[in-house]
């Protein structure tokens, strides 16, 4: 009887709560995507009454402001949440441009956010390498790119936002423009947001060619697994995956790419099968390319679905314009209550 009311309580505090997140539509998506992000906004939007999930594409003109392909890649990430479980039904699928009071919000939060701390931002700092060795300006879109993060999710009031270990540094940034807020306008209106997972830690999914996380982004496009990947293309970057000559001693540490490989395994492959290769690698009889095989066929087992799904959905305009067209008013209604109650405490209703 008690583990059942505390089992009620625990799924009434979590309908409670809000969740938004989303995803800049500049290329497909890849698995770190898939089990770092998406794969949480489908179990979440059956737990929690209000999910907001949005198609970031003001954040992609931060990089790509000429925004030739924005078109399809809007359409082709509408269509990959939904193939992986999206249902508009259960949550709020919208895109970020549709939203007026977005680019709002961005512009009052502007006014209390301080260059010197965005300029100390990760990413930032990451992106205007990359910006700077393409031969690209560096945009002030660019800088001021985690306020904009920051209304996406305050912009709900939303509480969980489902992310990777990368994002964290943003997290930490809206938590800290919703205290500012707060402490400006003596209030508590905006909660202060926190990066969730289902997972104890946060996922990060290495890259193929072992120089980090995977990224849809990275200069090299062998380095990831994309979800709409044929089947011969996904199994050849996977058998070119950074290995090294195995190991010399029983029981020996493992180096980061082979770890790497290992993580992936895990994602994917059964724990029989995780376990007879970690077994074959303390012994030291692992075959790498034997390894490498099993991972690839794991591997288009998930794709597979999802690509041909995806593949299905770009084809019907009409019923993604529907969903966004449904997800936008609701979007808007939210944001627009949001905004009001925003601009009341700033004193910024002269009239009334």
């Amino acid at each position: 009887m008690i583990r059942t009311y505390c089992c009620v309580l625990f799924l009434y505090f979590c309908s409670m709560e809000t969740v938004v997140s989303g995803a800049r539509p500049t290329g497909g998506l890849q698995i770190g995507n898939y089990f770092g992000a998406i794969r949480n906004f489908v179990q979440m939007q059956e737990e929690f009454d209000k999910c907001y999930f949005f198609v970031a594409d003001y954040h992609s003109l931060t990089t790509h402001p000429e925004a030739k392909e924005l078109n399809y890649h809007v359409k082709e990430l509408l269509a990959t949440y939904l193939a992986c479980g999206l249902d508009p039904e259960k949550a709020t699928i919208y895109i970020q441009s549709h939203l007026p009071q977005i680019p709002e919000l961005y512009l009052l939060f502007n006014m209390f956010a301080y260059k010197g701390e965005l300029e100390k931002v990760p990413t930032f700092k990451e992106k205007v390498r990359s910006q700077t060795e393409s031969g690209k300006s560096v945009n002030a879109g660019l800088l001021t790119y985690p306020v904009l993060m920051s209304v996406d999710i305050l912009i709900h009031r939303a509480l969980k936002v489902p992310v990777g270990k990368d994002q964290l540094a943003h997290i930490e940034m809206a938590r800290d423009y919703a205290k500012r807020f707060n402490y400006m306008t003596k209030s508590e209106y905006f909660p202060e947001p926190v990066g969730f997972s289902y997972t104890k830690e946060l996922i990060k999914v290495p890259a193929l060619d072992g120089s980090g996380k995977m990224s849809k982004s990275a200069a090299n496009p062998n380095s990831a697994i994309f979800l709409m990947d044929e089947d011969k293309v996904l199994r050849k970057k996977i058998m070119r995956a950074t290995t090294d000559s195995g190991p010399t001693e029983e029981n020996q540490a493992k180096p980061e790419v082979i770890e790497n490989l290992f993580d992936l395994m895990r994602l994917v492959s059964t724990e029989d099968v995780v376990c007879h290769y970690e077994s074959a690698y303390n012994d030291c009889s692992i075959r790498y390319g034997d390894m490498k095989k099993q991972l690839a066929e794991d591997m288009a087992q998930l794709v597979n679905p999802i690509r041909e799904r995806i593949k299905d959905l770009i084809k019907d305009e009409t019923y993604l314009a529907k969903v966004v067209k449904d997800g936008g008013e609701q979007a808007r209604e939210s944001a627009a209550k949001t905004l009001k109650g925003a601009k009341e405490l700033m004193g910024m209703n002269y009239f009334g």
